[in-house]
């Protein structure tokens, strides 16, 4: 018996050491900056102080449930994340059905597809803020060509200013979403679709029985990944609108931000990341949970 352990325990030493390189990144830059952060969140960690940081326990999350500003800023970000998650995911399953067809040009339409994806989350703000210019802006000087009024400021009106955003969330996160789409359409066998076509069935319900059962896995991940991608998201919107007017756009993200580095309150901005990873962490354990109760369930 003890001969037999013997290999095996090398075998697990030799994987651990073949693991190892890459866990090591892992554990410094995102293992050890979270505990850190979790555990200055029971602090009262400021800057520029000159007293030592002390303990305070929970204080901060006490402070946190009364703060109406940041729970504003909460269902801002829940709205936000919901907004783009799923038109994105809609024009995305659009696209993707499109791109799976043997069009002419289908390699060019493909490429410029990705584009979006291609370009930093700051270019992509740079770039609309000046589509969305109240003076020389394209989209208010095809306003007025059209005879449609004069536009306005987009992004400083509060009745605009998050669903402005909104369009450039979905148009900047589309792709990657079509990208996996797209794949997920490319490994479902052509057979099944030739089948339902012989058996007289018509484009929605081979869509339905062939097309989207097979898709399914690949709908329900890309949808919650996307879904907790937006709710962190932070620099388009900062880049955009810096969380105004008065507030219509601040994103948890961004509203953390502002308590770190514009007012020092790291040990409070430290509690709001806490609560944003519990939720995120939740959300995510939901999607597992609902996967593994479908598969059970096939």
């Amino acid at each position: 018996m003890t001969a037999g352990r013997e290999p095996d325990r090398r075998q697990g030493f030799g994987a651990w050491f073949l693991v190892l390189p890459a866990l090591i990144p892992i554990l410094v830059l995102s293992v050890g900056p979270l505990l850190y952060g979790i555990a200055l969140a029971f602090t009262d960690a400021q800057s520029g102080r000159t007293q030592p940081t002390r303990w305070v326990g929970t204080l901060n999350f006490q402070d946190l449930l009364h703060d109406t500003l940041f729970w504003e800023s909460f269902r801002i970000g829940l709205l936000w994340a919901v907004g783009v998650t799923v038109p994105q995911f809609l024009l995305a399953l659009g696209l993707a059905l499109l791109l799976d067809q043997k069009l002419r040009f289908r390699w060019l339409a493909r490429a410029l597809a990705i584009i979006p994806w291609a370009m930093p989350e700051v270019v992509v703000g740079i770039m609309w803020r000046l589509v969305y210019n109240p003076d020389a802006g394209i989209l208010n000087e095809t306003i007025r060509d059209l005879g449609l009024g004069d536009g306005g400021d987009w992004l400083t009106r509060p009745a605009t200013a998050l669903p402005a955003v909104v369009l450039v969330g979905v148009w900047a996160g589309m792709p990657q979403t079509t990208v996996a789409l797209l794949a997920g359409l490319q490994n479902t066998p052509h057979e099944l679709h030739e089948a339902a076509a012989l058996d007289g069935a018509g484009a929605w319900r081979r869509f339905r029985t062939v097309t989207w059962p097979a898709l399914r896995p690949v709908a329900l991940a890309i949808t919650a990944l996307n879904f907790i991608w937006n709710f962190n998201s932070f620099a388009l919107v900062y880049v955009l609108t810096n969380g105004g007017p008065g507030g219509r756009t601040r994103l948890p993200m961004l509203f953390a931000y502002e308590e770190a580095f514009r007012y020092g309150q790291f040990g409070y901005a430290a509690a709001m990341g806490c609560v944003m990873v519990a939720v995120v962490s939740v959300l995510l354990a939901l999607y597992l949970v609902g996967r593994l109760k479908g598969e059970q369930d096939r």
